[in-house]
């Protein structure tokens, strides 16, 4: 069991507590993750900008979060599959997208199929994609500037899916209705 302490605004560290009480502004709680992050006002600060800078990309609402979903899901993380979940329905995915994402099944958008491949290719193989992945993912309709925002995405969740499975954080009350748990068959790859 992980020891790290969940901070709010006031218990954090000085370089913690503006991003903690900006994050508890815009989403109306402070979601765990971010507290857990708070002991480390530099991993904080590093995941809030990256994920604010993939919010910037060429993705619409639903391709970020099918990349997010997949690096989660791929990388074992129940969190970030609950709140991505949650994150997904209010970029108003299709339930059946959604449902396939949680459970590693085919999409039914051939687009966002490619783009689910093309993300699991790219955490599975350590950013190795070989040809093949790649040719698909353009064949799709994507292009070279969203391979590396794929790259981005990933970087972004593997910092929060790594240390959530070193922080261990509580699934926070808001989360609970999505809530998922990575199948056994799969934790033990």
């Amino acid at each position: 069991m992980s020891d790290f302490k969940f901070h709010d605004a006031a218990s954090a560290p000085e370089g913690s507590r503006p991003i903690l009480e900006k994050a508890k502004e815009k989403y109306g709680f402070l979601p765990n993750i971010l507290g857990g992050l708070a002991n480390a006002p530099a991993a904080l600060e590093g995941y809030a900008t990256l994920a604010g800078i993939f919010d910037k990309t060429s993705f619409t609402p639903v391709e970020r979060q099918v990349v997010l979903l997949t690096a989660s899901r791929r990388n074992g993380c129940d969190y970030c599959m609950a709140a991505h979940s949650g994150a997904a329905k209010m970029a108003k995915i299709d339930e059946d997208v959604l449902s396939a994402l949680r459970g590693d099944k085919t999409l039914p958008d051939e687009k966002l199929e490619a783009l689910r491949r093309f993300t699991d290719a790219v955490v599975e193989k350590r950013g190795y994609a070989d040809d093949a992945d790649v040719k698909a993912f353009l064949d799709a309709g994507y292009n070279h500037q969203n391979i590396l925002e794929v790259v981005l995405g990933v970087g972004v969740k593997t910092l929060s899916n790594y240390a959530n499975h070193m922080m261990e954080p509580k699934l926070d009350d808001q989360f609970k209705p999505l809530e998922w748990t990575e199948p056994k068959s799969q934790a033990a790859e």
